[in-house]
């Protein structure tokens, strides 16, 4: 990739997005990194990645829940950078309930964060691509925008409607160099996943270990995690040149959950 890009990723102080900001500052793309909170550690974690890599790295806040911000971040990045040509969306949470007990308050937080805003993020990110030329868009979907699992009706809705998304946008800016593609991955042990266990446990009545064994991996042929490295690479590829006619679909990385 050519030096001095600029990637937005969401939610990217931990885990997945973490580790796609630092793999893309790597290549050598300026980073905006964001979360909902405006902490220190926040700030911390671009300094590290500007100092780590030789890069320009900058931590903006936006609460993905938040139309308004969502284009603001976008906004703000192209402001300070002068461009926008990697849009990662990765920002997400969870919560796990059967149908008739889950909080609407939580499905709406769930489809707001992990489908709206990328809808958002993409919206205000177009115009800047096309001025260009040329963009890349990868939106962190999941092995649930395929298959679905009892308990996590919002989740399941939101990723299946991130492909939808996914395959809109490519058709639409298919003629502009401006790619949209998405990311499914299996089970990977990051924070949002280790949230999950206690709620899953007692869904299931299990104790960690057997929830592991026998609900999170149980679909996932290979028995193991996907690591967050192995996602990180995977979206560097596709924000790549090789991946110019990659456009609207997905690339599932889930051990072989999907095969069957």
């Amino acid at each position: 990739m050519t030096a001095r890009k600029t990637a937005i990723v969401t939610g990217s102080t931990s885990g997945i997005g973490l580790a796609i900001a630092r793999a893309l500052a790597a290549e050598g793309c300026n980073i905006v990194v964001n979360s909902f909170s405006d902490t220190e550690s926040d700030h911390a974690i671009a300094k590290e990645i500007a100092a780590d890599h030789e890069v320009e790295a900058v931590y903006m806040q936006a609460d993905m829940s938040k139309p308004a911000e969502c284009r603001s971040l976008v906004a703000k990045a192209a402001e300070r950078f002068g461009s926008v040509d990697v849009l990662v969306n990765n920002a997400g949470i969870q919560y796990v309930a059967p149908v008739e007990d889950f909080p609407m308050e939580k499905w709406d937080a769930i489809i707001a964060i992990n489908l709206s805003s990328a809808f958002h993020t993409i919206a205000a990110a177009i115009p800047f691509m096309k001025k260009q030329g040329k963009g890349r868009i990868v939106n962190i979907a999941s092995v649930h925008g395929l298959v679905a699992s009892p308990f996590k009706s919002a989740y399941v809705s939101a990723k299946h409607g991130i492909l939808g998304l996914t395959k809109t946008v490519a058709l639409e800016l298919a003629t502009f160099g401006i790619t949209c593609n998405a990311i499914c991955p299996g089970y990977v042990l990051t924070p949002l996943v280790e949230g999950q266990i206690p709620d899953q446990m007692k869904a299931h009545k299990m104790d960690r270990e057997t929830v592991v064994r026998e609900v999170m991996l149980e679909k996932q042929p290979t028995k193991e995690f996907v690591t967050v490295g192995q996602i990180s690479a995977a979206a560097v590829f596709l924000c790549s040149d090789a991946a110019a006619q990659i456009n609207g679909t997905h690339l599932s990385i889930d051990g072989g959950w999907t095969a069957a």
